[in-house]
């Protein structure tokens, strides 16, 4: 989290602002952000009116054009929000203390909160950015022409790992992560651990359609609101309000009214039905569940009641 629908819902709202602005100065008030300097930052972003923003996945990418000073050309600032990072545009960042911020003319300011501290910002000459997403092996975009049904069985093919690890992984396919890959496995009715390369064709064509489905109304949502995420405004997103799985551990099926169970895949907690997606097809190795072993693993309140 902030997974591809709340990137996609934070550029489109930055897309609306910050082109045809001057980024003045580049603030690091967090010096674990980058892996640059503020000086280097500075030399790649500083001067440069803002161009256009795109998406690779989880990325924020943020196109400058030349500057006015002989050899100051285009520029692309990359930003990786992980688990808890803001980017709010205001004069002031607020009560909490920004790791950087962008000083825009005229009269604004784009800054970014970061609780947890684990997000990055990056600055590039264009023609390095091919070279910086192929070191981090992203694969294919879903609404992307190359995320089609026959690349999604080729990548399934063969592998063991569960269908909630796969889609997990960044290499298969970019920008999903544990809320769209619950809701996108349950639109689809499979289980989060069947085995990857156990899905037939027509499971596949069903994974496809759930999948593009599921963040896309995540978009159309303007995201999950379930912790910190808020757009650039400081709007929440509603998609939470019309989760199927995620979270509702205990809670009646909105399908069929069967309580939705919580499991444990790669370390990530895993929501599903257990009616709607039921344990039939090649189950990834040690995904048995033991006889007599209990149906939901959510932790319980102080009332014992369950929590996802």
């Amino acid at each position: 989290m902030p997974e591809l629908p709340e990137v996609e819902t934070v550029r489109r709202r930055l897309q609306a602002c910050l082109p045809g602005l001057l980024l003045r100065r580049v603030v690091v008030h967090d010096w674990t952000v980058s892996a640059q300097t503020e000086e280097e930052l500075n030399g790649y972003l500083a001067g440069r009116r803002v161009a256009r923003l795109r998406r690779r996945g989880k990325y924020l990418l943020v196109d400058l054009e030349a500057g006015p000073a002989a050899g100051d050309g285009p520029a692309v600032a990359v930003v990786h929000l992980r688990m808890t990072g803001q980017l709010v545009f205001r004069l002031e960042p607020g009560d909490r203390p920004p790791r950087f911020t962008w000083e825009l003319e005229p009269d604004a300011a784009l800054h970014f909160l970061d609780m947890r501290r684990f997000g990055r910002l990056w600055a590039l000459d264009p023609e390095d950015e091919d070279g910086f997403f192929a070191a981090r092996g992203l694969g294919p975009e879903p609404f992307g022409p190359e995320f089609t049904v026959a690349y999604l069985r080729g990548a399934l093919a063969g592998r063991r790992a569960p269908l909630k690890n796969f889609l997990l992984d960044q290499r298969r396919v970019a920008g999903v992560g544990n809320i769209y890959a619950d809701e996108a496995l349950f639109r689809a009715r499979l289980h989060p651990l069947r085995a990857a390369g156990s899905v037939g064709p027509r499971e596949a064509r069903r994974l496809h359609a759930a999948l593009l489905e599921t963040l896309q109304a995540g978009i159309d949502h303007e995201g999950s609101s379930i912790e910190s995420f808020i757009d650039p405004a400081g709007r929440r997103g509603s998609f939470q309000e019309i989760l199927n799985v995620y979270q509702r551990t205990g809670e009646p099926c909105r399908v069929c009214g069967e309580q939705i169970e919580r499991t444990v895949v790669g370390g990530r907690g895993t929501h599903y039905c257990p009616r709607c997606q039921p344990r039939r097809g090649g189950m990834a190795p040690g995904s048995r569940r033991r006889p007599g072993s209990a149906r939901s693993i959510g932790r319980r309140g102080p009332r014992g009641e369950l929590i996802g």
